[in-house]
């Protein structure tokens, strides 16, 4: 038998329905100005005039950063600075997670709060940049990719999560000869994904972002990564390619966000259904 829902609920569920949209409509706002302005005149840009749909439409922008060749060496190193940071943090997070995760760990608690204390206290930036040039990893990827190499945070939520696996099946696949590195391989990480690719998501948007330890750690203009290249057009005011830029600088400071975050926009969808899975698991436990 169908149950009517009461007057209250029904006014609820409109009220509701209604801020779900309003929110929307904010969130959406500043994606639909930044294309707008991207592909609009540069001084009605400027002028402010330009407040949601774009007026006198034109793709000289993207066609100024697209010929520039400094735009692919910069997205080349962004993606492989992005790529090998997330592989790498998923390896060694969920090396550390594992045993960590398993209460038999002789050291166990006192490596949990060793741990932890990093959430609160860090060495500091000058002492972290003395380490990487002692180490010699300045203008090197791996000066961008080894200091913040694991997340603190990520680490408790993948030890969260493989807390919460049921014991049985570690069991019955140690009967069958599995040592404990194949245990994690061919059980735990397979049944991982939901945290893994959320994790791996939040850390692929980190690295993509980032730009503040390329400007501390790299000197090499050919190592540059996307974003300090968003960075010079946005902050600095620095031109593209020249004095003729200038007349195009509002329109290709949009362009500019557009292309750097349009990779990030058309993975998420494709890994939507482990993300939506995965994104509350720090707060659960099994």
């Amino acid at each position: 038998m169908k149950i009517k829902a009461s007057l209250g609920s029904r006014i609820f569920d409109a009220i509701n329905i209604m801020l779900m949209i309003l929110l929307v409509l904010i969130m959406m706002y500043p994606m639909v100005y930044v294309f707008s302005a991207s592909i609009s005149d540069n001084a009605l840009v400027a002028s402010g005039e330009v407040l949601l749909f774009p007026k006198q439409v034109t793709l000289v922008a993207y066609e100024r950063l697209i010929t520039n060749p400094d735009l692919w060496i910069s997205y080349w190193n962004t993606f492989r600075y992005t790529v090998l940071h997330v592989a790498l943090t998923l390896i060694v997070t969920a090396a550390m997670a594992y045993p960590l995760s398993k209460k038999w760990l002789p050291g166990r608690r006192t490596i949990l709060l060793l741990a932890a204390f990093t959430l609160l206290f860090s060495g500091g930036m000058i002492p972290t940049f003395l380490v990487v040039q002692k180490l010699g990893m300045l203008d090197t990827i791996w000066a961008i990719v080894l200091p913040s190499l694991i997340s603190t945070w990520y680490l408790f939520i993948m030890r969260t999560f493989f807390e919460a696996l049921p014991e049985e099946l570690e069991d019955a696949a140690t009967i069958d000869g599995c040592n404990s590195l194949q245990v994690l391989l061919r059980i735990v990480l397979p049944l991982s994904m939901p945290v893994m690719v959320t994790i791996g998501l939040f850390t692929a948007v980190n690295q993509w972002n980032a730009f503040f330890d390329a400007l501390i750690y790299l000197n090499d203009r050919s190592m540059y990564p996307l974003q300090i290249m968003l960075r010079n057009i946005l902050i600095a005011g620095t031109t593209v390619q020249g004095e003729g830029d200038m007349n195009h600088l509002e329109t290709l400071k949009y362009a500019m966000i557009i292309i750097a975050t349009l990779p990030i926009l058309c993975v998420y969808p494709f890994i939507q259904k482990y993300f939506v899975q995965g994104s509350m698991i720090g707060g659960i436990k099994g």
